[in-house]
């Protein structure tokens, strides 16, 4: 599906925008409720990798197909490996047998999991024998993906022992970490995080407990793009928010202070306000934490016409797609003068913008969403623009909201 976008009649905003659960916490409280089902969770994402993380764990045996959902790979892989009359298949989309899995396949096989790749060594699709895992040391590389590290402290207090996880290096990602073991905390579960040693304790059982996701900040982070692109006096509202998150793209609260946009914390909401007109030079960010934002980021500074330089992007290599290769592609297309490496991207000030250009997505939700608040300065196509329901369906109604032009071929 292409989608055209075309600038609001305004650039003076003034819209309240409700968004679902992150989809970051509703995956990590929907494997704890698995183990635990006296779990309720409210204002659960609605985001198809929440979807097809709630699937996967109803099954017991079979194939499980995860489609393009990277999370929903790696949590599900500890999970089945840990349940002892579990036995699946688990696979996704051609793009998700390209993402590796070793460094998780091999941590949980030295905790003692049957794991057994069906094709290429290293790689989707897996085929997991649940059993008992009854040791409860293991070590991994600290600059690997949060998300191989969240998938064991998820399965850790099901398991006998607990499980103590020694990361070996600088560790990426930390507020991720953090998010997870906090969840865990709120739930019960004693967790231990000093240095480069993480302990979690086993729990036989849990008492009825509620739990509400917040939501999510990585889809808030396209309306701080709209605002900063926006004039002087736009507002949007958005809920349901926390002043003291655990969702470490909460940091775009201060990263778009940058740009004029003040974050004001209410009752379970924040207003986006855009309070004055900002050009910095030269900005440089360390991503590390918050590498969901880099595309936000780049396209925001773009539109702008500022520059930038954002570091502590190597995980995005393998993501849905490659993303810093995607960005450079794109945003050259809109006329930018931008290099990429492995690890980082430099964006060189420019005011020209071409109009009319046809964004390719690459199967990423991302690529999507941070391109579309370029539609403040100019007519945009977005290609598969579908892609989003992966993490925001409701994210081309939303922005119809702030009056956006948004049509069909």
């Amino acid at each position: 599906m292409k989608l055209y976008l075309s600038p609001p009649s305004t650039k003076l905003l003034n819209s309240n925008i409700r968004i679902t659960g992150s989809k970051s916490e509703s995956n990590r409280l929907l494997l704890l409720r698995a183990l635990y089902p006296n779990i309720t969770i409210d204002n659960l994402s609605n985001s198809d990798d929440a979807d097809v993380m709630q699937k996967g764990l109803g099954v017991s045996k079979g194939v499980v197909d995860i489609h393009h959902a990277g999370t929903a790979m790696r949590f599900l892989t500890s999970y089945f490996a840990s349940q002892e009359d579990k036995e699946v298949l688990l696979t996704g989309s051609q793009r998700m047998t390209e993402r590796p899995i070793e460094v998780l396949v091999d941590a949980l096989r030295d905790l003692g999991a049957e794991i057994e790749y069906e094709k290429n060594a290293g790689y989707p699709p897996i085929r997991i024998k649940g059993n008992t895992l009854t040791k409860n040391r293991v070590s991994l590389p600290a600059n690997i993906s949060s998300q191989y590290i969240s998938s064991l402290l998820l399965v850790a207090p099901g398991l006998e022992n607990g499980l103590e996880v020694e990361l070996k290096g600088k560790i990426t990602s930390v507020p991720y970490i953090r998010m997870t073991l906090a969840l865990l905390e709120q739930i019960g579960i004693q967790t231990f995080f000093e240095g480069n040693t993480i302990k979690v304790y086993p729990k036989e059982s849990m008492p009825p407990k509620t739990l509400v996701v917040e939501s999510d900040w990585s889809s808030a982070s396209y309306f701080y793009s709209i605002v900063a692109l926006g004039d002087v006096g736009s507002k949007v509202v958005l809920s349901s928010y926390k002043k003291n998150s655990l969702q470490g793209d909460s940091v775009l609260a201060e990263i778009y202070k940058n740009w004029g946009v003040e974050t004001d914390f209410g009752e379970n909401e924040i207003s986006l306000r855009k309070t004055a007109l900002l050009s910095p030079k030269g900005l440089d960010l360390d991503l590390s934490n918050a590498p969901d934002t880099a595309q936000t980021i780049a396209v925001t500074c773009f539109g702008l016409g500022v520059g930038c330089h954002l570091t502590g992007l190597h995980t995005l290599k393998i993501k849905e797609t490659d993303r810093l290769e995607a960005l450079n592609t794109e945003l050259s297309k809109l006329g930018a003068d931008i290099t990429v490496s492995d690890k980082d991207l430099i964006l060189r000030p420019s005011n020209q913008i071409n109009r009319d250009v046809a964004i390719d997505t690459y199967n990423d939700h991302r690529m999507a969403m941070a391109f579309a608040p370029l539609a403040m300065n100019t007519s945009l196509q977005i290609n598969d623009a579908e892609v989003v329901s992966k993490s925001y369906p409701d994210f081309w109604k939303d922005l119809e909201i702030l009056g956006f032009g948004i049509g069909k071929p």
